[in-house]
């Protein structure tokens, strides 16, 4: 049988099956459905901007007086309010549909930046005929023309305009190793290869390779070397949880119950799957396919993630922290001058720990121990009130006497918001570990690196007393789990009340 002809009969078994009904094609839909509701109020907002624009520069009036003619129906020579408003929204309409039609509300990660700069421009100018139709069809020839025109040609600039800035910025994240998603391929054979080459010679897709998964008894004229190959189905998913991986793609054929079982999986962890079918034998096929690049795959499952939630975190640490600085700044003059006149030492102490999916990162804090300290931990180990991975000592002798001030009321961590503005950290979440610690992790303490580590979190202001690291793990998981914006202002509350107490030492 044809690789080809077996994906498609796989996919076409799999969702007509009682366990498929529901599954991937509603979480996906779910997945996506609001960052699509955000990019149609973009696109709405830049509407009403293009057309408020052009309409003051060809009316020559100003916006106060262009908002009480339109409101009364005297801008345009006595046209109701209602039509003007309703080709408005006809074209906001129309240029939504076009756009979702083209797949412009789909992730930016599966197209290039041309064919997105050119659907962007048709779906304009397309929904620009339209308008224009329902002009002539309406007989509203007291409409200048020159307002259509100059509002459609807006509407293109700032659109295409807008998506070309977010994909530099997107961009420049996937250079920093920031939001790429990590891939484990299942196959070692020419689809597989050819696969692994598409995915890191276009950067724009931000996909990391992280190694390929055997299969046995399925020959290949390709092999893989001994260190890309990492392990076996039957460890397919330790392997996913040790590398953080967010996808897995099937390129080899194989038992139906198989890709089934994975499939289960899949969905008990989070884990996308998707499965290639063989693009070299030429056959067409019937079976919705979604493009990776130019690599057709078949989405088995796509998983939840709040895009537009996080999106909205990302933009609040940003503005939290901007003007919590320019606040705090003499504040933070005052405490750099008395770390150094307290003890001989740097004003900064940083250190590498380890942040989301395991990235490495450099932790700013204001010094509070004396400038040996990292090579005395081994005589005090043995001091350590913690249990299991953490060290935690009250009365650490190697703490100078500033330390133990800002120690207690935390002004030690104020550093850490730059930290959230490069994006290595958030106001809210787990507190990043070192990696000694991350070394003794067990396979379920690494669900604590799945999200972007934070200055405060749900231990710091719940269970900070509380020695256990089974409680540590419990409550950022717990977190995790029930993470919301408003769960995460209930925490920046409470982290106020817990710092004014001075229980943070």
């Amino acid at each position: 049988m044809a690789t080809s002809e077996f994906w498609q009969r796989l996919s076409a078994s799999m969702a007509s099956s009682h366990e498929w009904e529901g599954g991937s094609a509603a979480e996906s839909t779910r997945g996506s459905r609001g960052t699509t509701k955000l990019w149609m109020v973009l696109d709405a907002i830049t509407i009403l901007g293009a057309a408020g624009l052009a309409t003051l520069y060809e009316m020559h009036t100003g916006p106060l007086a262009g908002a009480r003619g339109f409101w009364h129906g005297t801008l345009i020579h006595g046209r109701p309010m209602w039509i003007l408003l309703a080709l408005l929204c006809g074209f906001t309409v129309s240029l939504m549909i076009i756009s979702r039609r083209l797949h412009l509300y789909a992730p930016t990660r599966l197209s290039s930046i041309l064919s997105e700069q050119r659907l962007s421009l048709q779906a304009c100018f397309t929904a620009g005929l339209l308008l224009t139709g329902a002009l002539y069809l309406l007989h509203a020839d007291d409409i200048p023309r020159s307002i259509v025109v100059l509002t459609v040609g807006l509407v293109a600039v700032s659109l295409s305009l807008r998506r070309l800035v977010y994909r530099v910025l997107l961009y420049r994240r996937y250079d920093r190793g920031l939001g790429t998603r990590n891939v484990l391929i299942v196959g070692t054979g020419p689809e597989a290869h050819a696969l692994r080459h598409h995915l890191e010679s276009i950067r724009h897709l931000g996909y990391t390779f992280k190694g390929f998964i055997g299969l046995p008894g399925v020959s290949s004229r390709f092999s893989a070397t001994s260190g890309e190959v990492i392990g076996t189905l039957d460890t397919l998913f330790q392997h996913a949880r040790k590398q953080f991986v967010d996808e897995i793609f099937f390129t080899s054929p194989c038992e139906r119950g198989v890709v089934q079982g994975v499939l289960e999986q899949a969905r008990t962890q989070g884990v996308d799957l998707r499965v290639v079918p063989d693009m070299y034998d030429g056959l067409a096929w019937n079976s919705p396919i979604e493009y990776i690049g130019q690599f057709p795959t078949i989405p088995l499952h796509c998983g939840h993630v709040p895009e537009v939630g996080l999106l909205f975190k990302r933009v609040f640490d940003i503005v939290f922290s901007i003007l919590l600085l320019l606040v705090i700044w003499p504040l933070l003059l005052i405490i750099a001058i008395a770390v150094k006149l307290d003890s001989p030492g740097p004003i900064f102490y940083s250190s590498e720990r380890i942040g989301k999916k395991g990235r490495v990162f450099l932790c700013t804090k204001f010094r509070t121990m004396v400038r040996d300290a990292e090579k005395r931990r081994a005589d005090i180990m043995h001091m350590n009130e913690r249990d299991g991975v953490l060290f935690k000592i009250s009365n650490d002798p190697r703490l100078t006497k500033l330390g133990h001030f800002l120690r207690k009321y935390s002004l030690d961590e104020l550093p850490q918001f730059f930290n959230v503005l490069k994006g290595d950290m958030s106001v809210v979440g787990p507190r990043p570990p070192i990696a000694s610690e991350v070394r003794e992790y067990k396979l379920s303490h690494l669900r604590r690196l799945d999200v972007t580590p934070g200055i405060t979190g749900l231990w710091q202001v719940q269970g900070r007393q509380d020695p256990s690291f089974a409680s540590y793990v419990s409550l950022d998981v717990t977190y995790i789990d029930n993470w919301s914006i408003w769960l995460d202002f209930k925490i920046i509350m409470r982290t106020i009340g817990v710092v004014f107490a001075g229980t943070g030492s």
